[in-house]
């Protein structure tokens, strides 16, 4: 089967759906099938060797901001318009955070969600253009719902059909300003609704998606996500306690509400040694973010013992998960899944997470970790104390979420899971 993915690029940071995304391509093309990746907006920054190395970037993130900006420049000389997506120019781009903000950011969302009523129409037809003078796919699988704009065009003049992975949108149209934010979800849930397949990686943001999409019960089916197992491994455990974090340095993924959980540990006194190891991706507008907590750890006598590792490479991932006792990401929006948790099993080590979102899906399917209530840091406290002084239930935790990983979430596992509904869709079209 031949399978086209279309996944946003950062340019310059690590993104879970990206290396997700390119994992899967990676599986299915090792397993004898045609899948190509192929980035829209920068350049894809990976852990690992990309899937599709040769494949050119799609609207392109300045192209897609300047004819947001100036409606002439939606007729603008090819040269130029080639020019604007010469991969080193969007390369050089992904250094920055963002080309946009605030009502910039919300009128390109909603602009990209009308498709070929939107101001990137002319994108639209070089995205069709460069389908069609190739193989034509199978399947197209869009890796967000804000992409589902482009679908009624590629299905209508490649005759293929379009699924999409749902995965995260509800926080980032949240945060946008009003009318944006009510119209960008509106228009969402009517292109989503003329899609041949949609699916989430939890049960739990599959139904909450379905009810604020406007969705059928059931029209959202459930593709847990899965890693690719190689390289992972249980090593011996760290000779003192090791509390660790693995996502990006901000608010919503709860690096504060663990400082302050480690913080208390530390104050009791009866985990002697205790360290605390943090890892993840980081842009610069982290930075104030992350000065808060190590000020916080000062204050508390701990920085000596804490450590924070921006942006690390798959190998190195690897290494800081296996010199863990437990890991903990206690996030506090409304997590569509969390690779995260996948990564520090498949290691052999236990997690401990909030009773929200996905978590207890995942820990329930596992048996990987503890749950503690959301917004407590003294009941963080408390379970983190109690596995670190606890190593027999630790290593039966971790013992029990490895065992799973690798029999249910692999990537091999997924990919299966992608065949049998792109399959399907395939077969409603003959």
């Amino acid at each position: 089967m031949k399978l086209l993915f279309l996944t946003p690029g950062t340019g310059s940071y690590y993104c879970g759906v990206c290396m997700r995304d390119n994992a899967l391509a990676k599986q299915l093309c090792a397993t004898g099938h045609d899948a190509v990746l192929l980035p829209l907006y920068l350049p894809l920054t990976l852990e690992d060797s990309a899937a599709s190395p040769g494949a050119p970037v799609l609207f392109g993130g300045l192209n897609v901001y300047l004819q947001q900006r100036f409606p002439w420049f939606r007729k603008a000389p090819p040269w130029l318009d080639r020019w604007l997506d010469h991969p080193a120019l969007l390369k050089w781009l992904g250094r920055f955070s963002g080309m946009t903000q605030g009502a910039d950011t919300a009128a390109i969302t909603l602009s990209m969600l009308q498709g070929e009523q939107g101001a990137q129409n002319r994108e639209i037809d070089k995205l069709v253009a460069w389908i069609l003078q190739g193989e034509r796919p199978d399947v197209i699988w869009l890796s967000t719902g804000l992409l589902a704009g482009v679908a009624r065009r590629l299905r209508k003049e490649t005759g293929v059909p379009v699924f999409c992975s749902l995965q995260g949108e509800d926080s980032f149209l949240d945060g946008l300003p009003e009318p944006w934010r009510t119209r960008s979800w509106e228009e969402m849930g009517r292109r989503i609704g003329e899609l041949d397949g949609v699916v989430a990686p939890s049960r739990f943001f599959g139904e909450l998606m379905e009810a604020r999409l406007g969705l059928s019960a059931g029209r959202v089916e459930v593709i847990p996500n899965g890693i690719a197992l190689e390289g992972y491994g249980v090593a011996e455990e760290p000779s003192e306690p090791v509390v660790g974090y693995l996502a990006r340095f901000i608010h919503g993924k709860g690096l504060g509400t663990l400082v302050d959980a480690f913080i208390e540990v530390c104050r009791r006194g009866r985990v002697p040694g205790a360290r605390l190891r943090c890892a993840g991706t980081m842009i610069p507008d982290d930075a104030p973010y992350l000065e808060l907590q190590k000020t916080k750890l000062r204050e508390a006598g701990l920085l000596d013992v804490a450590e924070f590792l921006p942006n690390i490479s798959r190998e190195e991932k690897i290494q800081f998960l296996q010199g863990l006792s437990l890991l903990s990401v206690p996030a506090s929006y409304g997590e569509a899944f969390g690779l995260y948790l996948l990564e520090a099993m498949a290691c052999g080590v236990p997690v401990v997470q909030p009773r929200t979102a996905a978590f207890p899906e995942i820990l329930e399917a596992t048996g990987g970790g503890l749950l503690v209530e959301p917004a407590s840091n003294e009941e963080l406290a408390d379970a983190l104390e109690k596995l670190l002084l606890t190593p027999m239930q630790r290593r039966a935790l971790g013992a029990a979420g490895r065992a799973s990983v690798v029999r249910e979430f692999s990537m091999a596992c997924m990919a299966e899971h992608f065949l049998r509904v792109s399959e399907r869709g395939t077969r409603k079209e003959v």
